[in-house]
């Protein structure tokens, strides 16, 4: 097993990459902005090193930072946890030239199925059934509109190297598609340097459904079922639950079936996830894979019992699956809260600053992933979630009791929060009654 790991990443999931390595005997390293300096991951490693100042492209987005970081401590693996270069295949790159082992997708897997054009003509040829749309990518306003006509609107606007919903325009009128196309197209550019789109019909009240895949490099491949991901705001994940328990078995073994042949289509090696969206009449169509680990893993790990960062890192290292499907079981219910430092009365506006006093909720069935504590200041310059709150409960309907008392118990002063609004969705008869789908928040919470 790799005797030292770096952990290219900040918050959070730095923290329970950190735990996770550390229950396997692994040294590892934390690297760190100016600003970050008493953030928790940094004193849990066992050593840590400044990347560079405050802005994420000075330090967790600068790869020569971070490789040599790795060097200088003579790190045999990196860990990109997710977001910043997770799922760069640049980064990918520099780490095999400096025979630094990359904890995740090889770069061919994150260019072939993070571009969301490449992966649906892959994902056609390989008989996962896709929403209809572009046959490829484009950054020609005209071209994309004639695609619109003939599918139909209302169509959906993507960036084709995008994510958490930047680069992406619902257009229900013909005469918005140009105006629409273009401010998407100019707001891709900024993000991810790339103008490319492409235009897939909307599906109209879908659920956001994802099924987990592990596969190692001699050709095993498994899924550890799905997760609904369809609370969302902006296109953005608010809460996230496992199973999806609308669904019947058979809709979730040809789903999971479908997932795991968009995986073998590619020879995926690590973890990875296959996204689907689910209409209202059960039929599936596959929108993207996101190849890293996700912020909402935890409630697969609560309902399964399997550390999915242990497998990447063993997986990474050259090893077998340690379970099979046949073994595998899914046990329970799961839900996940992320707990944001905004102001939902505020149209959600971030809210950095001191931490006067935090307590976190416990009892059976109850885990908290977050780096806060009490006189932690929440610097301004990075996303605004500073935890997930997870539950377990042995059915749905307990799961929503045990995450609103846990919720009711989760102290956090001195910055707004979105405590209350989370218990707001929990609260809400139709959430109850699981009749919910992507646009639950538009228009059950925030319709006032």
């Amino acid at each position: 097993m790799f005797k030292k790991v770096l952990i290219a990443n900040r918050g959070e999931i730095a923290l329970r990459i950190i735990r996770a390595c550390k229950d396997m005997g692994i040294h590892t390293v934390a690297v760190y902005s100016e600003i970050d300096e008493d953030s928790v991951h940094v004193h849990f490693a066992d050593e840590s090193i400044c990347i560079g100042p405050g802005p994420s492209k000075k330090s967790y987005l600068n790869i020569d930072s971070i490789i040599t970081a790795a060097l200088v401590t003579k790190c045999e693996a990196i860990h990109p946890g997710y977001g910043f270069l997770s799922e760069n295949s640049k980064f990918v790159e520099a780490c095999i030239a400096n025979d630094i082992k990359f904890i995740g997708p090889s770069a061919h897997h994150m260019e072939k199925m993070g571009n969301k054009s490449e992966a649906r003509r892959t994902m056609i040829e390989a008989g996962v059934p896709v929403v209809p749309g572009s046959p490829g990518s484009t950054n020609n306003a005209e071209e994309a509109f004639e695609v619109a006509k003939e599918i139909g609107f209302p169509v959906i606007i993507k960036a084709a190297s995008g994510g958490g919903g930047r680069g992406m325009r619902i257009v229900y009128l013909e005469n918005e598609f140009i105006e629409k196309f273009n401010m998407a197209k100019s707001e891709s550019a900024v993000a991810f340097n790339d103008d490319s789109m492409y235009v897939e019909k909307f599906v109209e009240e879908p659920r956001h459904i994802e099924f987990q895949i592990l596969a190692d490099e001699y050709g095993n491949v498994i899924h550890l079922g799905e997760r609904d991901c369809s609370i969302q705001r902006k296109n953005q994940k608010v809460l996230e639950e496992a199973p999806c328990t609308i669904m019947s078995q058979e809709l979730r073994n040809k789903m999971g079936e479908m997932a795991v042949r968009a995986a073998k289509a590619v020879n995926y090696v690590n973890a990875g996830t296959i996204e689907f969206l689910l209409d209202k009449h059960n039929n599936f169509y596959f929108i993207e894979m996101n190849t890293r680990i996700q912020v909402e893993h935890p409630v697969t790990e609560m309902t399964t019992g399997i550390d999915l960062i242990k497998e990447q890192i063993k997986v990474a290292y050259g090893e077998r699956l340690s379970v099979t499907s046949e073994e595998l079981t899914i046990n329970g219910h799961s839900i996940e809260c992320r707990i944001n430092a905004e102001d939902p009365s505020e149209n959600f506006r971030p809210s950095p600053g001191l931490i006067e006093v935090y307590f976190p909720p416990g009892g059976y069935g109850v885990r908290i992933d977050s780096h806060i504590y009490s006189g932690y200041v929440i610097p301004p310059t990075y996303d605004s979630m500073i935890g997930k709150l997870i539950v377990w409960g042995k059915d749905r309907t307990e799961a929503i009791d045990r995450m609103k008392r846990a919720l009711s118990e989760l102290v956090i002063t001195g910055v707004d929060t979105n405590i209350e609004f989370q218990r707001e969705i929990l609260s809400n008869e139709k959430f109850v009654e699981n009749k919910i789908d992507t646009s639950f928040i538009e228009k059950e919470i925030l319709k006032g």
